[in-house]
């Protein structure tokens, strides 16, 4: 493994290298979600280097190892200024010729954009537990949150009214939520409660651009929707989904119509983190798919 940064925008991104970028199979770079998470938690994804391939995470800017930038105005952070980021990384690793982007949550949001405007070496995509239409997305979290317990639900509508989300009650009732529909396995992986602790350190990229919670978005990507432009993806795509995630059959239905002969799998014993909850087959899955499209 390697590490190493590069330059974005003026500002260092980190990233990891595990396995040889110059295999005989196609590299991956692995996009981690938020927006404002870290890369802690997808880290097992890069064991897809068992089948001899390189596999590339990164914190995403503002985020984990890379430069923080509490001070920068809202509107710096922006969806273009992320994918300026997964350029960037492809041609400061040598391998924007030829690559595949597995994306998580935020980051399989990334994978589309990126893939949509169909740069010549992205040779597949897998996009892991994603919306294309955040007020989709925001409209099934509701519809999950209103089957919470109501003194749960009285919680969060209580805070939220209040401007208090940062409060300790706050966050133990969204985890009632994240506990069903994020991760089922309590406590959380440690992997995952490092990200989440790391977010909780420093909330600027996600309560700028998301907003307190999964289901309260109301930061700048609250109106993001690209379902009429998924269409003008291309490249070989595998949508992946858990039983209980947050990203629901409705929510990837208009993913799995809109991208030309894309494929999906639901993993039955899983909500929003199936790399985590189910990892094995998840490994086989994604493996198998990027080997078919190699």
């Amino acid at each position: 493994m390697i590490e190493g940064y590069l330059d974005v925008r003026g500002h260092r991104s980190w990233y990891r290298v595990r396995g040889e970028l110059t295999a005989e199979r196609t590299p991956v770079v692995i996009c981690h979600g938020g927006p404002g998470s870290t890369s802690d938690y997808v880290w097992p994804i890069a064991e897809l280097a068992r089948d001899g391939r390189g596999t590339v995470v990164y914190d995403q800017l503002g985020n984990g190892r890379s430069d923080h930038l509490p001070e920068a105005p809202a509107e710096f952070w922006t969806v273009e200024l992320f994918q300026d980021e997964l350029v960037a990384l492809t041609e400061h690793l040598g391998i924007a010729g030829r690559y595949a982007v597995v994306g998580q949550s935020w980051g399989g949001m990334l994978a589309m954009e990126h893939a949509i405007r169909q740069p010549p070496g992205l040779r597949s995509i897998v996009v892991a537990d994603s919306p294309a239409s955040i007020p989709l997305w925001v409209r099934e979290a509701n519809r999950l949150r209103a089957q919470l317990p109501p003194d749960v639900q009285q919680t969060l509508l209580r805070h939220e009214a209040a401007g208090t989300t940062d409060d300790p009650e706050y966050e133990a009732a969204c985890r009632v939520f994240y506990l069903r529909h994020v991760c089922r396995i309590d406590p959380f992986p440690p992997l995952l409660q490092a990200t989440f602790d790391a977010m909780a350190s420093d909330p600027t990229v996600y309560a700028t651009m998301n907003g307190p919670s999964e289901f309260h978005v109301v930061g700048t990507i609250s109106d993001w929707d690209i379902t009429e432009e998924l269409g003008r993806i291309t490249v070989p795509t595998l949508l992946v989904s858990g039983r209980y995630d947050e990203a629901t059959p409705v929510v990837v239905q208009p993913v799995k119509d809109g991208i030309p002969g894309s494929e999906w799998v639901v993993f039955e014993n899983s909500s929003h983190t199936p790399h985590l909850e189910e990892p094995e087959r998840f490994l086989d899955v994604v493996g198998d798919f990027l080997r078919r499209h190699d």
